[in-house]
């Protein structure tokens, strides 16, 4: 695993020493049930409670906004679902883009059966939607809308902000899945304007199944989990203290050196890129071709007549991804390309390539060498 050089961050990433040391200590001295009234409860909630002042320091918002979920899936779930069923009578009406992650559009899909209807707006060949045609799905019996801020297999930016912005005019409450952009770029409440915002501990160097759902003051929210109303009544639970205090390190991490991520990131990046176009003269970009409008670290490329998932298999040292994880191992073209345009046989020739803290520039060549030959040696078997 040392010498792997690894290029699929936004899977997930490696938990960051830091992290794993805070949540060791937890671990071993942490053990009280934080809602107790004895010193180990104390001790716990106190460690929660740092967490949280971490975590809302990164996205600026108040400690009291930050509800604490098992991840990014629960945290869209509550967002849309939460919101939904609590403002039922203003109407049944939920506004996503086409190229939503599956926690998004399965949640939207669920509600199907209570009467909700979901309007699904699409995406250019860059894959970011037309904030005017996203605003014009906007009615008066909009529940909720939601739009991630960054897309998990081509990095495409969104204009959230811009369409936050015409959300708030209409009192319609805007929910963004900023799993994949949290802890790579900067983000806060106040810059994108939303009401609820999605992150998962994983994606930025912390702990699996671990993330949270921030939820403004005043955004009305039904719970999903019923019990004794931790979480200010709105995630019932015991509180899992070492993920939670392992999201907070991470937070703080990623706080300290969130600018120089995204220096490294766009420097390794475009590295990495240069070097494939020296490998594959035709090779495509999908997404946005202006590196400014993908996250740093992310680049889908297209490798014409070369399966993707014969070269994930092939490669030797490198560990990348022919899309998104939670479809790895099947061979299908990704929805999010068929939804920018892009035909079948051409997406089954995408890879996603992701780099993170610990990619080098040498490694860089590296990868793109070993892609190389191992897109050569599944072009011979054709």
């Amino acid at each position: 695993m040392s010498e792997l050089i690894y290029l699929d961050h936004n899977a997930t990433t490696p938990t960051a020493p830091e992290v794993i040391d805070a949540m060791q200590e937890a671990l071993a001295s942490l053990w009280g049930n934080p809602s107790s009234a004895h010193a180990a409860g104390h001790a716990a909630r106190a460690a929660v409670d740092n967490a949280r002042d971490e975590l809302a320091s990164l996205v600026g918002c108040r400690p009291g906004e930050v509800i604490f979920t098992s991840g990014g899936t629960e945290s869209d779930n509550l967002g849309i679902m939460g919101v939904a069923r609590a403002r039922r009578q203003a109407g049944n009406r939920l506004v996503i883009s086409a190229v939503e992650h599956p926690a998004v559009t399965a949640a939207c899909a669920a509600l199907a059966v209570e009467g909700f209807e979901t309007v699904t707006v699409p995406v250019g060949p860059d894959g970011r939607v037309d904030p005017d045609a996203f605003i014009a799905a906007l009615t008066p019996s909009t529940a909720v809308a939601s739009l991630m801020l960054a897309n998990n297999e081509t990095g495409a930016l969104q204009p959230v902000a811009l369409i936050a912005a015409a959300t708030r005019l209409r009192g319609i409450p805007f929910h963004c899945d900023a799993a994949q952009a949290v802890g790579k770029m900067p983000v806060t409440m106040d810059d994108l304007g939303v009401d609820l915002l999605t992150l998962a501990g994983h994606k930025f160097y912390g702990p699996k199944g671990i993330g949270a759902l921030i939820v403004r003051e005043g955004t009305p929210l039904s719970p999903m989990l019923h019990g004794a109303g931790h979480e200010g009544g709105r995630r019932s639970g015991t509180e899992n203290t070492p993920g939670i205090v392992g999201l907070g390190a991470a937070a703080a991490l990623a706080r300290t050196e969130i600018h120089e991520r995204v220096s490294h990131a766009r420097k390794v990046t475009a590295l990495l890129l240069t070097r494939l176009r020296s490998h594959f003269p035709d090779l495509v970009i999908h997404g946005p071709e202006d590196a400014a409008a993908r996250l740093p670290n992310t680049v889908n490329v297209g490798l014409p007549g070369i399966l993707a998932h014969q070269v994930v298999a092939e490669v030797e040292g490198v560990a990348l991804s022919a899309g998104a994880a939670c479809h790895a191992g099947t061979p299908e073209p990704s929805a999010v390309l068929m939804a920018m345009g892009v035909d079948g046989q051409t997406a089954l020739c995408s890879l996603r390539l992701c780099t993170g803290r610990g990619s080098t520039p040498a490694a860089m060549e590296e990868a793109a060498a070993a892609i190389a030959t191992a897109a050569r040696k599944t072009a011979d078997r054709l």
